[in-house]
């Protein structure tokens, strides 16, 4: 796709009421000249996308039930928008021949349909939803290959890496570095940390993201994630790949060239920077934000993930050297487990424990297709359910 011939860029974004949707949104406001949004799909937020709707006036919309697309069409205004509904609604927005991009932010292995279906087209895929390359990277890189799509990351740390990468030779890399901001406990005690609360667990102190992934960077599972992402969207071996804690986080990632160079890719920490990148590149738009002011940086901290205060850091570390099945079981556990959190069925700590628990049980298989995928993170999302039934049961004696 040649963007710079292209006056109009025409684009879905598929988790629109989230947070990267809603800041994919905010950077079109700023260059309405460049896109068209002709598709939003959405969960059962049906207030934020009815005023979504009303902004950008899409050909078509998605939300999860029949009920919350009757609460849509009875408030919209504009009867020429389509209403799809539940997952085949999602995947009829990310396959419209006429997106040029399809922007995947819907949370959970719940985007990895849709993500597929986008790449199958062959489309610009600005990915966002992590978890569809954890669980079927070698997938969705080989659909791309026969498609001729593009997958270019959104995460503020893949966008870094992606931007270092462009002009540098894959015999030059030595190794990549994601940095961690280490979340709202990286200070902590091991004792306080079996202490803390949902609301702590929320509060992350540099970005503002949606509530799983938010949950992720407090157990550091988030960037243990990253890592997994990182070896397939690169082509990466597992020993290429590391993680230092940057609490700044102003540096997003690093890459180590074999000459000793050290590349480093920084900017403010507002994701709108790596979404608009995604939306553009290889071009670049001027930004609407404050830019990085030098000047008024103190000082850039590193250090090393402590893996026994992190433990669920560890375990998706342990997985860049296991079979592909390792990934889904791990991803599918622990999405359950911070499900049980948020819904404050558990504690903190408890969901810790619970997913180091539920892997115990993993057992290696071959992931030869993507039905298999399902089957295994079906598998491992029954285990942990009932684990934490029980684990609720045995608290209540």
């Amino acid at each position: 796709m040649k963007f710079k011939d292209s006056p109009i860029k025409r684009l879905s974004i598929l988790g629109s009421t989230g947070s990267v949707g809603r800041n994919t949104l905010e950077v079109i406001r700023h260059h309405r000249h460049q896109f068209e949004v002709i598709g939003l799909a959405a969960g059962r937020n049906v207030n934020v996308l009815i005023e979504q709707a009303l902004e950008f006036r899409p050909q078509y919309v998605s939300l999860n039930s029949a009920s919350e697309a009757d609460i849509f069409r009875s408030q919209n205004p504009d009867p020429q928008i389509q209403v799809l509904v539940g997952s085949s609604g999602a995947e009829q927005i990310a396959s419209l021949p006429e997106n040029d991009i399809v922007v995947s932010a819907i949370t959970g292995i719940d985007g990895l349909k849709p993500t597929l279906k986008a790449i199958e087209m062959g489309k610009r895929v600005a990915l966002a939803n992590k978890e569809s390359m954890v669980v079927a990277g070698p997938f969705l890189q080989q659909l791309a290959r026969q498609s001729g799509a593009e997958i270019i990351p959104v995460d503020s740390e893949h966008s870094g890496i992606y931007q270092c990468l462009r002009k540098e030779r894959p015999e030059d890399i030595k190794k990549v570095v994601l940095t961690a901001s280490g979340g709202p406990f990286f200070r902590y005690s091991p004792e306080q940390m079996k202490a803390v609360t949902l609301e702590e667990a929320l509060h992350h102190p540099r970005w503002e993201m949606g509530r799983k992934i938010t949950v992720d960077s407090a157990t550091m599972m988030n960037k243990g994630l990253e890592l997994i992402e990182a070896r397939w969207l690169f082509n990466l071996a597992p020993e290429q790949l590391d993680v230092v804690v940057h609490p700044q986080s102003i540096i997003h990632s690093l890459v180590e060239l074999r000459d000793g160079s050290l590349l480093a890719q920084l900017s403010p920490t507002d994701m709108k920077i790596p979404i608009q990148y995604a939306l553009t590149a290889p071009y670049r738009e001027n930004s609407f934000l404050p830019p990085l002011d030098l000047k008024k940086i103190i000082k850039f901290e590193f250090y090393e993930v402590d893996i026994e205060k992190f433990p669920l850091f560890k375990l998706a570390r342990e997985a860049l050297t296991q079979d592909l099945s390792f990934s889904v079981f791990l991803n599918g556990a622990n999405e359950e487990a911070v499900a049980a959190f948020l819904r404050q069925e558990i504690n903190f700590y408890d969901l810790v424990t619970i997913v180091l628990k539920i892997i115990d049980q993993h057992q290696p298989q071959k992931v030869n297709s993507l039905e298999s995928i399902f089957e295994i993170d079906h598998l491992a999302r029954q285990l942990t359910k009932k684990f934490i039934s029980q684990w609720m049961r045995g608290k209540e004696k």
